[in-house]
């Protein structure tokens, strides 16, 4: 189609899941990393080997390395349409006043003019027209289903039959007119109901070139909103077959690319060594005569790994393999969560310093969450100064108290308590800060809680003590957290379950995966 408005680019957000589909439907996540996640994937993949045996590790050429990206963006695309139910594919608009915006503008401008030229020549010429038909012709062929649609078909090739159009044309005897008002009824009858607020203004068009110019604007539109349909329909059938695709899709990868699970194994593996370490740091050793390892619970190793991607910072560190398809959705997650924990820290201040003046004063509470919340705003941006802005909160909260308590006729607050608060507040900014690291293990508790029950959103652990101020938050972002852990134990358990006997037992890791074993 010519100048169809340029490139299309893949958007969604996400939704809270439901009961039935709560593997499927995650918070939102762009399709804007897709580069990034593919360049973090193949890096210095011929340089490393996935296994540690003393044989060299195994060249791996340009075009594997190509295959397994390839085979990633495709997993990539599956995985997304399937656990957002808003992804939809939207056309790139280039910024208003950028060069490409200006030289595209001006180039589709002197099409046109060329065009109008030709129509209003004396005799008219109609070559470029003719053209504009035939893709017209075609765009709307492709719009009816294989098979079925026949007697439109027919009618489409016979009306905007080309080789007709240019007889008519060395006649001077082409309806121009009468083909664009049949071309926009056959859209009428074609687009989805959002698009006939665009159909009628097609018809209240009487300049015939600007009528051709919006009929493929519409066109496009409409290619849009096939293209989103089809998402809608293959959705189920995505996520129906999403586990066993992406399964064998990585091994594919894995197959190509053998240094594939290294990231993914130094992620497994740092939960491992923090386990032994604490395991020594107790004091228990093993009993006399067995291994000098101790026995670790695979299943509490694995979950551990998980609640560290959302401690993890994703400027410096690698993200493991094998949850590249999540990581816009738990990057997303986990700067939510370190928002709530700043929230959750100023209530308990709050809570400990003025308990008996808002106890029994839900609304004031409540405002007080809610300026917080805003003050803290873009908290994860690298031009964020948390110290100043926590000081504000505190500035602002002393303010809501007071107004409080006039409005009840009772004293304010003193200096020296205000500048306390104020003080209490600014102190969060440091992590070893002891009230940040107490909310801090208290969210962790819950959310290791969350990983170990079945089915998180039809029981929900009990909320630890302090967190009473972000519960419904906390929860929302804890079954959100769930279903993408849960869905990538059973995409990749068989992975996780052959790193784990390499770590924990000594066990080879082989090339292969059994696809039939898992990390239970």
């Amino acid at each position: 189609m010519p100048f169809n408005g340029g490139e299309k680019r893949c958007v969604g957000e996400d939704q809270q899941s439901d009961s039935d589909s709560s593997r499927f439907s995650e918070s939102m996540a762009s399709l804007s990393d897709y580069e990034c996640s593919r360049q973090s994937f193949t890096s210095d993949s011929s340089s490393k080997s996935s296994s540690p045996a003393s044989s060299p590790p195994r060249v791996v050429t340009f075009d594997e390395v190509m295959g397994a990206a390839r085979n990633l963006e495709n997993m990539t695309l599956v995985h997304e349409i399937a656990v957002n139910e808003n992804f939809q594919l939207k056309k790139d608009a280039l910024p208003e006043n950028s060069l490409a915006s200006r030289v595209k503008r001006i180039v589709h401008q002197a099409y046109w003019d060329v065009l109008e030229s030709e129509l209003n020549a004396d005799p008219p010429e109609y070559d470029h027209a003719i053209k504009l038909f035939e893709e017209i012709r075609e765009i709307l062929l492709s719009f009816l289903i294989p098979g079925s649609g026949n007697r439109l078909r027919n009618q489409i090739c016979e009306v905007l039959d080309t080789d007709l159009i240019r007889q008519q044309a060395e006649h001077s005897a082409v309806d121009i007119q009468g083909l664009a008002n049949y071309i926009i009824s056959t859209m009428g009858k074609l687009c989805a109901p959002v698009r006939d607020d665009d159909i009628r203004k097609l018809k209240a068009t009487g300049n015939i070139v600007e009528l051709l110019r919006q009929i493929f604007h519409v066109l496009d539109l409409m290619n849009m909103d096939m293209a989103n349909f089809l998402i809608r329909s293959f959705r189920p059938h995505f996520q129906r077959q999403l586990v066993d695709y992406e399964r064998t899709k990585f091994q594919e990868i894995l197959e190509e690319t053998p240094s594939a699970l290294d990231k993914t194994t130094k992620w497994i593996k740092e939960s491992v060594n923090e386990e032994l370490l604490s395991v020594s740091e107790t004091g228990l050793t093993p009993a006399a005569g067995t291994s000098s390892k101790p026995h670790l619970s695979p299943t509490l190793v694995l979950n551990n790994s998980y609640l560290k991607l959302l401690q993890w910072d994703y400027q410096k560190k690698e993200f493991p393999e094998t949850l590249i398809t999540d990581e816009a959705r738990l990057q997303e997650l986990t700067e939510k969560l370190n928002q709530l924990k700043i929230i959750a820290c100023l209530s308990l201040i709050t809570n400990n310093m003025l308990g008996a003046i808002t106890e029994g004063l839900p609304e004031l509470a409540d405002r007080l969450k809610r300026v917080s919340a805003v003050l803290l705003e873009g908290m994860n941006k690298e031009t964020f100064n948390l110290k100043e802005v926590l000081n504000s909160v505190g500035v602002q909260t002393c303010a809501e108290v007071n107004k409080t308590l006039v409005e009840r006729g009772l004293p304010t607050l003193n200096a020296e308590v205000q500048a306390n608060l104020v003080g209490q507040f600014s102190s969060i900014e440091k992590e070893d800060n002891p009230i940040r690291s107490l909310i801090d293990k208290r969210i962790q508790l819950y959310l290791k809680s969350l990983l170990g029950l079945p089915s998180p959103q039809k029981c929900l652990p009990p909320m630890p003590g302090g967190l009473a101020v972000i519960q419904q938050e906390l929860e929302v972002l804890g079954c959100q957290y769930a279903n993408i852990v849960n869905l990538n134990k059973q995409v990749y358990g068989p992975f996780y379950a052959n790193i784990l006997r390499k770590l924990l037992f000594g066990e080879e890791a082989t090339g292969k995966t059994d696809t039939s074993s898992s990390a239970n």
